[in-house]
């Protein structure tokens, strides 16, 4: 579906009873959607009747204009510029379908304020099958819908208090692991439920899951000076760069990653080592829900595809996850604390936290930045950079693997 928000021009000729065609059905349209009445007849048959007169007499009223009922340059003028105030007028193609009854798809536009999809016209195909949809939306029917539903920002936003408010007493005195996981599953299940995308449900049960996730793993990978701090710094900015360079750019979710991403430079400066902060649960487990809802956010919104945020912050995601693979299948109890992560083994094996964190550094931009590149390329060539640096995250984890073995031998002839 692609659809386009913008001012269709002026009719061409002055509209008078009698008239008809598609410049007589954008005025139905336009006068309709600032509430002055069009009748059914006229409406479906696009012509200038009695009752468009009568609808464009009272306008013409209403606007310091003379009540002739002739659509003339300066009513014509005056009617853009009203709708201009109160109304989208979208236009657009259909190119997939969700139904294949002519003149019965019901077409959507996102409302990027609360993050859903609005219907606003049904359409008509050609010979060829190419769906097209011409409406306006009133912009009080937006409003309205803004006043019912929470905005998908203040929801992102009051889930990451919640979660920031239930780590600092864990961090303080201490949470059983099911209580810690049910906040967890709380807010996760909260966002998504309350902004689901158009997916099957198991698709969203995926993705929560996956968040689910992100918000651990974020906290499992804080155990290294400027390690995590560094990954919020760069991954946020990633997805601000990516919100405003995106075919379909989402301002709102840019500057709130530019928050977060300030943020975190400035609690950098005082945790790169040697660290005198730390994030705690509360840091960590609110930066892991901000970047799983930010990804979610901008996937939802049509910002990026879904690998991107899983590109973003790819270097995080591969070592707790291939680290925790191992335990399990070790039988080891996963929920334990233990130094088996790759930075911890490179930090353990002489590299140091800092020189570490560096490395890190630069592992993250290069993905980030190919992720960015790779936006808005054919789908076969994103597919072959997400895998292009997946195989060269596996070939790190060879390198950090070896020099690991290396470690522990000489350890051991020692």
């Amino acid at each position: 579906m692609a659809l386009t928000l913008l001012e269709r021009g002026l009719p061409a000729r002055v509209l008078d009873v009698g008239t008809s065609g598609v410049d007589v059905a954008d005025t139905h349209d336009r006068l309709a959607a600032l509430g002055f009445a069009v009748p059914a007849d006229d409406q479906r048959t696009s012509t200038y009747g009695n009752g468009t007169r009568d609808a464009v007499a009272s306008f013409q009223r209403a606007h310091g204009l003379a009540p002739n009922g002739v659509l003339d340059a300066a009513t014509a003028s005056a009617l853009s510029a009203a709708v201009a105030e109160a109304a989208y007028i979208v236009t657009g193609t259909v190119s997939s379908p969700s139904s294949a009854s002519v003149g019965g798809l019901d077409v959507q536009v996102v409302d990027k304020n609360v993050g859903g999809d609005v219907p606003v016209a049904a359409t008509t195909a050609d010979a060829r099958g190419a769906y097209t949809a011409t409406a306006i939306i009133a912009r009080d029917a937006l409003l309205k819908r803004r006043k019912t539903r929470p905005d998908l920002q203040a929801r992102v936003s009051l889930g990451t208090a919640f979660l920031a408010a239930v780590s600092q007493i864990d961090d303080r005195r201490g949470l059983p692991a099911r209580v810690r996981f049910a906040a967890h599953l709380v807010a996760v299940v909260g966002l998504v439920a309350a902004f689901p995308a158009s997916v099957p449900w198991w698709a969203l049960a995926v993705l929560a899951f996956l968040m689910l996730w992100l918000v651990n793993l974020y906290n499992f990978m804080d155990g290294a000076d400027g390690l995590a701090g560094g990954m919020a710094l760069f991954g946020f900015a990633g997805y601000a760069v990516a919100a405003l360079l995106s075919e379909r750019p989402l301002p709102e979710l840019a500057w709130s990653s530019v928050a977060v991403s300030g943020a975190a430079l400035g609690f950098l400066v005082f945790n790169f080592h040697p660290a005198r902060i730390f994030l705690g649960d509360a840091g960590s487990i609110s930066l892991g829900f901000l970047a799983g809802a930010f990804g979610y956010w901008g996937w939802r919104g049509g910002v990026w595809p879904v690998w991107f945020p899983v590109m973003v912050f790819a270097p995080f995601i591969a070592d707790a996850s291939v680290t925790l693979a191992r335990r399990l299948l070790r039988g080891e109890k996963f929920w334990e604390a233990h130094r088996e992560h790759y930075y911890q083994r490179m930090v353990r094996s002489g590299i140091g936290h800092a020189r570490t964190a560096l490395a890190w550094y630069a592992l993250m931009v290069t993905g980030i930045t190919l992720a960015i590149i790779a936006l808005g390329r054919a789908t076969a060539f994103q597919w072959c950079i997400v895998a292009a640096w997946v195989i060269v995250l596996f070939l790190a984890g060879v390198v950090i693997d070896m020099r690991w073995r290396h470690f522990q031998s000489t350890r051991s002839d020692k």
